[in-house]
């Protein structure tokens, strides 16, 4: 497959830094906290990155807790290189993991999945029939992708006939990039888009379009290519600010942007995909599409009684405090990650600030005193814009800027800095965040 850009120089150029990240990290965890002695029994549900980063902050912080991690995943997925390996410039080993060398030593991980989850009994049942009371629960079992809701559509179709679908997983990256890497050797039409719902990383369906435009550019096919980006709603991101940004480089990169543009059904056999619109359903035909669905919390979650009775009540997200991450009706139940129920946050980073949060009210409690953790809707998209350029967009739930290096990094300016904390420094922070130390 041909990847017409070389970027080893400016990798090993930053290695350092990259390295140096990593320890600012774990040092930015501060002086070691005091340890709590407790017999609490807590129950996480979900080993990926939001459950093994409070198992390993537990662990820590507790003496004498019974922590059970229950989640039957064996493999762990650093998610926020599915883009890297959809654009070519990462292979899908780069994402994948074991579960198991991201816990700590001393929880017990039940390497089953949840069947079944009772709030007012405090217990936990297993798909193996194993059942599990707790006193404190954190879930954190992540989002499921409903790509039943796509209508015509399968994920054994990516990588082919112009097809891609990154979000599934590290493999299906990869067949993405087969499919990617066709269409801008030959052109033709490109749509791209995101799903109605919420979702994790809403950014990532904008930085594979602008990958998709720059390596055809590089390729010298742009000319014959056209790239379509359907927003689900008037918007092209939910920071009114970005929103411009990136309308701006849309226009001046020949990017076509839909508005309330809904992916409904993809037909491979005459490649047309039918988009929901105020107006009622239209049809594009394409010779790439990248396929994102709709975004819920895992059936089993939402048979719980733990989601929202009046908000996102087709997605299911767990009723939490959107400060504490405490649940509203279960005043022993935690969320962290993409299961929670909160304006933003849908974002490895934001996990990062979700974690100190939980570890403040849950220990504070086991020491009879109150929390003050308080989690301000952190978010941060670090915005690829084009091979060897990025934004490093963070914000608030008050849709402000809230950028960790002003003055320094212009969080709109498209940088090289900003490309190589994604591509390099971001998987040793998120690593270090694993295993609790960021």
């Amino acid at each position: 497959m041909s990847r017409p850009w070389n970027l080893s120089a400016s990798r090993r150029g930053f290695l350092a830094l990259a390295a140096g990240g990593a320890a600012l990290a774990a040092a930015g965890s501060g002086a070691q906290a005091q340890r709590v002695r407790t017999a609490a029994r807590i129950v996480i549900l979900g080993a990926g990155a939001g459950g093994a980063a409070i198992a390993n902050r537990l662990s820590t912080r507790l003496e004498g807790a019974q922590i059970t991690v229950i989640d039957g995943r064996q493999q762990h997925w650093y998610q926020p290189g599915f883009t890297l390996i959809a654009a070519g410039l990462k292979p899908a080993h780069y994402s994948v993991s074991t579960t198991g060398q991201w816990l700590p030593s001393g929880v017990n991980w039940v390497q089953e999945y949840a069947a079944g989850i009772d709030p007012d009994a405090n217990r936990i049942t297993t798909t193996g029939g194993q059942r599990f009371d707790y006193d404190y629960l954190i879930v954190a079992t992540g989002l499921s992708l409903d790509w039943e809701a796509i209508e015509g559509f399968s994920l054994d179709m990516v990588g082919e006939n112009g097809i891609s679908a990154h979000y599934a997983g590290p493999e299906h990256a990869e067949l993405s990039w087969r499919a990617l890497d066709r269409f801008t050797d030959q052109g033709g039409v490109g749509l791209f888009g995101r799903p109605a719902t919420e979702m994790k990383c809403a950014g990532a369906p904008l930085k594979i379009t602008m990958l998709a435009e720059d390596i055809a550019t590089r390729k010298g096919t742009r000319s014959g290519s056209q790239f379509i980006y359907n927003a689900h709603n008037p918007a092209l991101f939910s920071v009114p600010i970005v929103h411009h940004r990136l309308r701006q480089i849309f226009g001046e990169r020949g990017i076509e942007a839909r508005y309330d543009h809904v992916l409904k059904a993809v037909d491979a056999t005459r490649k047309v995909a039918t988009y929901a619109t105020p107006e009622g359903d239209v049809e594009t035909g394409y010779d790439f599409i990248n396929v994102i669905p709709p975004q819920r919390a895992p059936q089993v979650v939402r048979d719980s009684g733990l989601s929202w009775g009046d908000r996102w009540t087709d997605q299911g997200w767990i009723e939490v405090d959107r400060e504490t991450l405490r649940h509203a009706r279960y005043p022993n139940v935690f969320g962290i990650g993409d299961i929670c129920g909160v304006p933003k946050g849908k974002t490895a980073a934001s996990v990062k600030w979700h974690q100190p949060v939980v570890e403040d009210h849950l220990v504070s409690e086991l020491q009879g005193r109150e929390g003050t953790r308080r989690f301000n809707g952190y978010t941060s998209c670090p915005m690829i814009t084009r091979i060897g350029r990025a934004m490093l967009i963070e914000f608030d739930y008050n849709d402000n800027l809230v950028p960790s290096f002003p003055g320094v990094i212009a969080p709109l300016e498209e940088l090289w800095i900003s490309w190589l904390m994604k591509e390099v420094a971001l998987k040793a922070t998120y690593n270090a965040m694993l295993r609790g130390l960021a």
